[in-house]
């Protein structure tokens, strides 16, 4: 499979997280780890009912300690201290900070082997960067109203954690993807006991509710999860990441479709620099001239 083919399925993992916010606000009042442990079983199982399909596919499973040790803390790790990150800190702070992620994944992935940062890579992100500031803070800018607190560094902590995740994947390249079925499974069983510890459970009240769940579980946080770890592993790891500023534009736009938001002019700004950016640093992949026939 070519270097492009690669990095664009990777990219619909970005599309994917833009109906992350449209599915959870339809998904009624259920807390986040109960939410969190209920998508990440229906993420696991959907990899999971295609093993007896594939020969070799549960032989992913058997991968040594660093493996797991990385997709678990990668899955259950990141979504474990955003949520500890917003019960401590506003939610547009944290989620202006954890989305720094994009940028380090770019400058980490400098020191993979084979990759190197240009600086049409360093604008392409710093551009998505504006836009994502533009499309969280609506255009108002930020300000730490209470001050650095423990929420802010744990929402920083989500940013390092998400891109090293990203980027120590690629050290494994040779690991099939198959294994993020199991990374999801034993994502929802710690979700599940974060839940009993601290939550109280609640279901979803209805038929929509109850859909929305099932379409987090399909989309946001089970399908999207293997199309990124096959798109960090064998595509291009910097476009990836410069890209993925699109999902908080593509998310805002969703809800402006479904009434849920106003179309502002934070929005559109957002769009045009995260277009721009993305652009750029794919300039490479986009403007790749096919060999020439001798």
């Amino acid at each position: 499979m070519r270097r492009s083919t690669a990095t664009l399925i990777g990219f619909t993992a970005v599309l994917m997280w833009a109906l992350l916010a449209l599915l959870s606000a339809a998904s009624g009042k259920v807390p986040p780890f109960q939410l969190a442990a209920m998508t990440f079983l229906i993420g696991g199982l959907m990899g999971a009912v295609t093993w007896p399909f594939r020969k070799g596919a549960v032989a992913a499973l058997r991968q040594g300690w660093q493996v797991w040790l990385l997709g678990v803390a990668g899955l259950f790790g990141y979504h474990f201290v955003y949520f500890s990150a917003i019960r401590a800190a506003p939610a547009v702070e944290v989620s202006l900070i954890a989305y720094l992620w994009p940028l380090f994944l770019v400058v980490f992935s400098a020191f993979l082997p084979g990759e190197r940062l240009k600086l049409h890579h360093v604008i392409g992100v710093m551009l998505g960067l504006a836009g994502a500031v533009l499309i969280i803070t609506r255009g108002k800018g930020l300000s730490l109203a209470e001050g650095f607190t423990v929420g802010h560094a744990l929402a920083f902590l989500c940013s390092l954690i998400w891109s090293g995740y990203s980027v120590l994947s690629r050290r494994f390249g040779q690991v099939s993807t198959d294994v993020v079925a199991g990374f999801c499974l034993m994502t929802a069983l710690l979700s599940a006991v974060c839940h009993l510890l601290f939550e109280t459970t609640v279901w979803p009240a209805d038929a929509v509710q109850w859909m929305a769940v099932l379409g987090l579980g399909l989309l946001p946080v089970g399908a999207a999860f293997y199309t990124w770890d096959f798109g960090v592993k064998h595509g291009d790891i910097m476009v990836l990441g410069a890209t993925s500023y699109a999902s908080p534009v593509l998310s805002t736009l969703v809800l402006v479709a479904t009434g849920f938001a106003a179309f502002t002019w934070p929005v559109a700004a957002a769009c045009l620099l995260i277009t721009l950016g993305a652009a750029i640093a794919a300039k490479d992949m986009l403007l790749k001239r096919a060999p020439v026939a001798t």
